[in-house]
């Protein structure tokens, strides 16, 4: 039996489960909201065209209003300074999009603190009882049960967003001696909160840029994902010198 007929009948029988890691796109998804004076997204918006009636009687579609990184989406490398010369979304190989995960829970610290960063004593903890990291690195942090609220998922202060993210030094440690594809968060983007304070600043933002690895922000459902063994697929939209895209993310797991 060839390896596709092989998948599709494990598939199609409940022995692959697929596990859905998108956010549902509405216009109450929450969005990245940057002080002056940069520039912001829009909020999503569905702006209709017809509905069975006389614009249209047989059929329903719809305009929509919307930035490449607005809910669950793929940051390409160009998306960041340090990747100008890299890849858009469009040219992204998209066998490069599919790969094993690693799921790295770390929720019960993220919610005792917002701020918590990932160490790379955190990882090896985790290795020494899992493995070695390897593709999709995808860290779990429970942000995905505040996504029904712009202000809770952003949980801003006065002070600037509290949420959880990564250590500079971690990611790149992980970049420099893992093998990952990319890296996954719960939040609105791959880097903590308060990453603009950090040095350097953004820096997974910069280090996946840097090194042409992907970035996947406000995933959901990774609790349903084992520490290994699921494979993950992230389609985007090939917008062609796009800096990212929407995303459709899939898991799939061995029940």
């Amino acid at each position: 039996m060839s390896v596709l007929r092989d998948f599709a009948e494990q598939l199609g029988s409940g022995r692959i489960r697929v596990v859905d890691l998108t956010a549902p796109l509405r216009d109450s998804t929450p969005i990245l909201q940057l002080p002056p004076p940069f520039g912001n997204t829009v909020p999503f918006q569905l702006e209709e065209i017809s509905r069975y009636d006389d614009r249209g009687p047989a059929w329903y579609w719809n305009n929509i209003h919307t930035g490449e990184h607005t809910g669950t989406h793929l940051d390409a490398p160009v998306h960041w300074v340090t990747g100008k010369d890299g890849h858009s979304v469009a040219d992204i190989p998209p066998a490069e999009l599919i790969a094993p995960a690693s799921v790295l829970d770390f929720a019960g610290k993220a919610q005792a603190d917002p701020d918590f960063l990932l160490r790379v004593s955190d990882v090896e903890a985790w290795e020494a009882e899992h493995g070695t990291v390897g593709g999709w690195f995808l860290y779990r942090t429970g942000w995905d049960a505040r996504s029904g609220s712009q202000d809770a998922f952003l949980n801003a202060d006065e002070n600037g967003p509290h949420t959880p993210g990564i250590a500079a030094d971690c990611v790149a440690w992980l970049l420099a001696e893992r093998t990952i594809v990319g890296i996954g968060v719960e939040t609105v983007g791959t880097d903590a909160g308060a990453a603009h304070s950090s040095d350097p600043p953004f820096p997974c933002h910069g280090a996946l840029a840097g090194s042409g690895r992907y970035g996947l922000t406000q995933l959901q459902n990774l609790a349903e994902l084992p520490p290994t063994g699921a494979v993950v697929i992230a389609t985007g939209l090939p917008i062609v010198g796009g800096s990212g895209s929407p995303a459709r993310v899939l898991g799939l797991v061995e029940p």
